[in-house]
């Protein structure tokens, strides 16, 4: 477990330096299937690409977006950066062109490093990119301020005099820079390491500025969670681009000498099947959808196939024992060697969490913002508890502001080194998200959105989660409705693969994204649906009065379900969050309808 002692200070630059002295020789980074790049050899990389951006005329201060999948040179590219005193600014691989554009637009980046695959997203963007684009895979120079960009996957190849070696007529790569000085930067704790634009479910992207401590800071506290060697094996398929897998798969990852290997494919079942048997991880990350597909497509209809597997299911002795049975399948799925896997990034269904603690699955759970670094607090595999987020992370203040005088339930507030620097270009809403003097926290704390209450669990304060602040639905007598509780209700049916609440003019009214092939395979069918309740369905009209019905006779009166409205696909953030706000009544129609 490394510590600020190993490192001296809180930056990239002390945390790259020491992770080479010490597993120099060990694995860092690699693609499935290919051969892993050591440490040194990593450090001789981000030492190379910080004399290219130097010969390209970039220096500290300058901000450089990378746009890319994970892969090696991802990493390579962001210590490159932040090691020699540049902002990285990361942008998320499935931003549209026009977030791209308001970003660049906002920012101002001076450099782009774009992976081949998604040069077509700057297609549109030549009038406003910086004078240097680089290509991520080989560390190419494609592109100055005379040259187009291109529209499809790009070889390294001559675009223009600037950046061409006019004896060859090839685009210079890394080996050109070598007789380049290496930019001197001493690094400082309170630098801006990354300006971070999120992709939120409220709608506007803010550029999130965390500096070399946030970040770094948050790492070396997250081995209180767990902690990691170098004999750990982590399997990579979230984005980089999002603090979550950036911090706890990258960073924290590098901090303690592991290796990390990146799928380099879409994260398509047929893909990540095969490369859990190759690396047989002992980490992975994810997120909750994952575990809940699983779960609700595999597991589940394996234990309760038929009418004796129902009834033991529905006895718990018999279904802790099934469970246990399900868990250690698969274990083996995730290469047989499992024994942290992390999820973050939204709330998790309690039946979901339930089996995995019952299956004695090495489940974690992690709670954070992107304005957070992310991470505010978890539980790893050996204290999690159903329904619960777990312990503040050491070091960090959390508080619950204004709670109910009944509920206790308030807003969760945060004070810590893993708190943002603030939104760049935007002191107006950073001083927004600030409490003040009138609130019951004090004066300073980060306002999270989240609504939260703290619950004794193994003698410790549990944090646990109840919502989002703006998602909260006042009763017509006043009471509050959380819309994530019926929409677990409402994940409960066979037919739904996931929903969405929000208030309509009439009543609460449920968005519902249905299983198409359990559909098909209904319509014109008697069936039993839910329960003991047997309908013949002649059409999803029935089908969807058939939900109806289910939900409000689950849950309580003041939060019944007037309206069900079909949606062929839900709108999504990197970390598969519904984009709630493309989905407000109040306002613009709902997208995917």
């Amino acid at each position: 477990m490394e510590t600020i002692e190993d490192l001296g200070v809180y930056t990239f630059p002390a945390l790259l330096d020491n992770s080479v002295r010490k597993f120099g020789g060990c694995s860092a980074l690699a693609l499935v299937g290919k051969e892993p790049l050591s440490y040194s050899q990593v450090a001789v990389k981000v030492r190379s690409f910080g004399k290219m951006l130097a010969g390209l005329g970039l220096k500290a201060g300058n901000k450089i977006a990378v746009l890319g999948t994970g892969r090696p040179e991802w990493g390579i590219s962001y210590l490159g950066i932040v090691c020699h005193g540049m902002v990285a600014v990361p942008l998320l691989p499935d931003f549209s062109e026009t977030e791209l554009s308001a970003i660049i637009k906002h920012c101002g980046v001076d450099a782009v490093i774009v992976e081949g695959r998604l040069f077509s997203k700057l297609a549109g963007l030549k009038d406003i990119l910086p004078s240097v684009v680089i290509r991520m895979e080989d560390f190419s120079v494609i592109s100055d301020s005379s040259c187009c960009i291109a529209t499809g996957p790009v070889s390294p190849a001559p675009v223009s005099k600037g950046n061409c070696d006019q004896s060859s007529g090839r685009a210079r790569t890394l080996a050109d820079f070598e007789n380049f000085p290496e930019p001197a930067y001493a690094a400082k704790e309170e630098d801006t390491a990354s300006i971070i634009y999120t992709s939120g479910t409220t709608g506007r992207s803010k550029g999130v500025e965390l500096t070399h401590k946030n970040l770094v800071w948050t790492c070396v506290q997250c081995q209180n969670t767990h902690e990691v060697t170098s004999k750990d094996r982590t399997l990579s398929f979230l984005p980089l681009s999002h603090v979550y897998e950036f911090t706890v798969g990258f960073s924290m990852q590098i901090l303690n000498g592991a290796c990390v290997y990146y799928l380099g494919k879409p994260p398509v079942v047929s893909a990540l099947l095969p490369a859990f048997s190759i690396v047989k991880p002992t980490i992975v990350l994810s997120v909750p959808l994952v575990m809940e597909k699983i779960y609700k497509n595999k597991v589940l209809p394996t234990l309760t196939k038929n009418k004796l597997m129902k009834a033991l299911y529905g006895k718990k002795p018999s279904r802790k024992l099934l469970h246990r049975i399900a868990g250690a399948s698969l274990k083996k799925t995730f290469g047989g060697h499992l024994e942290f896997f992390g999820i973050g990034g939204a709330k998790v269904d309690p039946k979901v969490e339930e089996f995995m603690k019952e299956a004695h699955f090495p489940y974690a759970i992690g709670y954070g913002l992107t304005e957070t670094s992310p991470l505010i607090a978890s539980s790893g595999p050996e204290i999690t508890e159903p329904g619960c987020i777990g312990v503040v992370m050491p070091g960090v203040d959390v508080r619950i502001n204004n709670p109910n005088p009944k509920t206790g339930v308030g807003e969760i507030v945060v004070k810590g080194e893993n708190v943002m620097k603030g939104y760049y270009k935007e002191p107006d809403i950073t001083a927004g998200v600030f409490t003040t003097s009138e609130d019951t926290a004090g004066e300073g704390y980060l306002k999270t959105g989240d609504l939260g209450v703290f619950e004794k669990k193994h003698r410790k304060p549990y944090l646990i989660l109840k919502g989002r602040n703006k998602n909260m639905i006042l009763g017509s007598n006043g009471e509050n409705i959380y819309p994530e509780d019926i929409e677990f209700v409402l994940n409960q049916h066979p037919f739904i693969a996931e929903s969405l609440v929000v208030e309509g003019k009439e009543g609460l009214v449920a968005f519902v994204k249905l299983d198409e092939d359990k559909v098909k395979n209904l319509i014109g069918k008697a069936k039993t649906i839910v329960s003991n309740v047997v309908t013949f369905v002649g059409d999803k009209g029935q089908l969807i009065n058939e939900i109806k019905n289910y939900v409000n006779s689950n849950v309580s009166k003041i939060a019944r379900i007037v309206k069900i409205q079909e949606v062929i696909e839900f709108e999504k953030t990197a970390t598969q969050k519904i984009k709630r706000y493309l989905y407000d009544l109040s306002s613009a129609k709902p997208a995917g309808c």
